[in-house]
């Protein structure tokens, strides 16, 4: 009945008309249907817009509905695949969605957005070369987007490439002075290149931004324990926690960039008796699913 029902509607959206049932007995002349290609595009335009409502409104499933419908209506129509290929990514569907934002790309290739998708979506598969060249390319096209510099900074991050990964992370401060996570992130450069005091420093003025903020306020403790400081360090930590407890799991830090060396260092403070009292009153699992244990200071990062 479903089904039936959407296609008695999509008919009459097309301009179709409703269709008569025969009578009993009355012989059907086969006929062919001719189908206004204008019109149908038409009807995939107002499906993409109703898409686009919806998704505003985080209606991820009834919007991604109307969206395929509307690229197989209006298969020319490029934002209609830009639109497609990001609920895709939303719903974790990362290869239909770059599948999608590069037919977007193909039909348009001055959307800056949708190379800023697609750099992130192959930043994600570990594609560095092609997440750069993309995010590079938007932002030829599109230059002052805080949020595509960053990503940009966070390629040349995983690539080693650090002087311009805190390039782009500069020029991102450059359009907004407040965007914290760049100045977060030169940190992690700079601790993982051995500039402990530089380091705490960006975590110092991250945090003045967004003293909410959990991981630079991580970041600071770890590196204060390291430093010597270690009752501040703890107490810093525990805070840091106390904000944010998926900062409490190594696979969570790894996810947000934390290099060897700030994780090496944070297990040691994650060792201490302390600091497993945090995480148990917190109830912070370990990536397995199971209860942490304190581990071995030094030890590798699992």
């Amino acid at each position: 009945m479903l089904q039936r029902s959407k296609l008695i509607s999509f008919f009459l959206a097309v301009g179709l008309g409703a269709i008569t049932q025969p009578a009993l007995g009355q012989a059907i002349a086969p006929r062919t249907l001719k189908l206004d290609s204008k019109q149908l595009e038409q009807t995939g335009l107002v499906l993409f817009k109703e898409a686009v409502y919806l998704s505003q409104f985080q209606q991820v499933e009834p919007a991604l509905a109307r969206v395929k419908l509307a690229t197989q209506l209006a298969p020319k129509y490029a934002d209609a695949w830009a639109l497609l290929g990001g609920l895709y990514l939303n719903q974790k569907q990362v290869d239909d969605g770059i599948q999608a934002l590069e037919k977007s790309r193909s039909l348009n290739a001055k959307n800056a957005g949708v190379h800023f998708s697609l750099g992130a979506a192959y930043f994600g598969q570990g594609k560095y070369d092609q997440a750069a060249q993309l995010l590079t390319t938007g932002l030829e096209l599109k230059p002052k987007v805080p949020e595509a510099l960053f990503d940009l900074g966070n390629t040349y991050y995983k690539m080693g490439k650090f002087k311009p990964a805190i390039k782009q992370y500069e020029k991102a401060l450059d359009v907004n002075e407040k965007f914290w996570p760049a100045i977060n992130n030169i940190g992690l450069v700079h601790y993982e290149k051995g500039n402990v005091g530089r380091a705490i420093k960006q975590w110092e003025t991250a945090i003045a931004i967004d003293e909410k903020s959990g991981e630079p306020k991580l970041a600071l403790a770890v590196a204060k324990y390291i430093k010597g400081d270690k009752k501040e360090g703890l107490t810093l930590a525990k805070s840091a926690l106390e904000l944010d407890g998926r900062y409490g799991k190594v696979s969570f830090l790894e996810e947000n960039l934390w290099g060897e060396r700030l994780i090496a260092d944070t297990e040691k403070v994650f060792a201490t008796p302390e600091i497993q009292t945090a995480l148990s009153e917190l109830d912070v699992e370990s990536d397995d699913g199971t209860a942490e244990t304190p581990a071995e200071e030094g030890s590798e990062s699992p």
